[in-house]
């Protein structure tokens, strides 16, 4: 009897969980899609919705009602849309019935060796397509659908010289029921072989209207209270690179957020009253989460980098650069801001901002190569105040 009654309790017990763990993922879809990284969650899902590339775009919208593909090969710096253009181009053509089955998206930063090429995807290359069966004619009409399967091969250019000659051979044998579309930042490590059987789409860096309407339209949906001129410190940061500019943005309205929280749980009658203030994103904050070094800084070691009459340089430079070291800024962001600041000044004659660039790209490659950065940004400086020097 009470094995029997034990049992029953048990069962009870199972029946209650799994009924439970059955409703959390339902409930938990809205939570996922609110808490995934902005980047995922505002990135294009149709061809209109890419920014600031509409040659590419057009070409492609092109393409998509005539339904038939060329090879393709997307180039371009980070965050520019290269990625998020395919997938969304895969989208309108096979729809989610078929997205699965007809996509193949690999990331060959990951998986670049011949073992991929020949294993992976040449199987889905050469697998016969499968008539879609269910379809109904309402599917089938907003969705093309074509003969053919995409491989996406993100990060093309990290794969070996071998696995992109092996690749050749697969591109030419499978065309008629599988399309390649390589994604790489640097087009020239592609190699020709490869590159000459692809249409070629460059991606630019977004320009500042175009990402100042993105990033306002998420701080928008996304109900952020934004400082005059964080648009423009967002895009100067992020230097072209809206992936970038979005996640700045993310980490500032995280900050706020948690602020804000912790004020709201204190209970205080005056964090209630500075909680409108604290909600503020502010162009420090954007600064801060970059890592950009403040201009009064840089402002500091460009004045006590200026030829001396009488004396040398060395001990106003070595003060400055002390205490950029002690407050931990990178010397790779240094030489960046520096080198804008600089370069970019009409005050400073042409021949001596040629040695200047020198210093810089010898300076560039030293940090690259792992050299100590107090020493380098000193010799850096030096180097540049000498060259200001002369006469």
């Amino acid at each position: 009897m009470a094995a029997n009654f034990f049992n029953n309790k048990a069962r009870a017990a199972a029946a209650a969980a799994s009924s439970s763990s059955k409703s959390k993922p339902v409930e938990g879809k809205d939570d996922q899609r609110q808490h995934q990284p902005w980047v995922e969650k505002y990135r294009p899902r149709t061809l209109g919705d890419v920014a600031a590339q509409d040659h590419t775009t057009k070409v492609l919208q092109r393409t998509l009602q005539a339904s038939n593909l060329p090879h393709m090969l997307f180039y371009g710096p980070p965050g520019t849309g290269k990625t998020s253009t395919i997938l969304a181009l895969a989208k309108s053509l096979f729809g989610p019935a078929l997205y699965r089955a007809r996509i193949l998206e690999l990331n060959a930063s990951d998986d670049r060796g011949i073992g991929i090429v020949r294993e992976k995807i040449k199987g889905f290359a050469r697998s016969q397509l499968t008539h879609p069966t269910g379809l109904d004619e309402e599917y089938l009409s907003k969705y093309p659908c074509p003969p053919f399967k995409i491989v996406i091969l993100d990060e093309a250019d990290s794969m070996t010289q071998d696995a992109q000659s092996a690749l050749r051979r697969t591109m030419e044998q499978y065309s008629r029921i599988t399309r390649f579309c390589l994604v790489c930042n640097y087009v020239t490590r592609i190699i020709e072989p490869l590159a000459s059987r692809c249409s070629k789409f460059r991606f630019k860096s977004l320009d500042n209207s175009a990402a100042g309407e993105r990033l306002a339209e998420i701080a928008k949906l996304e109900n952020l209270n934004l400082e005059d001129g964080v648009i423009d410190k967002l895009i100067y940061c992020s230097e072209g690179d809206l992936r970038r500019a979005i996640t700045y943005l993310q980490s500032a309205g995280r900050l706020v957020g948690a602020g804000r929280e912790a004020g709201k749980k204190d209970g205080d009658e005056d964090s209630e009253m500075t909680d409108s203030s604290s909600n503020l994103i502010t162009v420090r904050s954007i600064e801060e989460i970059a890592g950009v070094i403040p201009e009064d800084v840089v402002d500091r070691l460009i004045q006590a980098m200026q030829p001396k009459k009488i004396g040398s340089s060395y001990g106003p430079v070595s003060t400055v650069i002390t205490d950029i070291v002690a407050d931990g800024w990178s010397a790779t962001q240094l030489v960046g801001q520096l080198y804008r600041r600089i370069v970019y000044n009409d005050s400073i004659p042409d021949i001596q901002k040629n040695k200047i660039v020198m210093a810089f790209s010898e300076m560039d490659k030293r940090l690259v190569d792992g050299s100590d950065e107090h020493l380098s940004i000193l010799d850096l400086a030096l180097r540049i105040s000498g060259i200001m020097g002369e006469s």
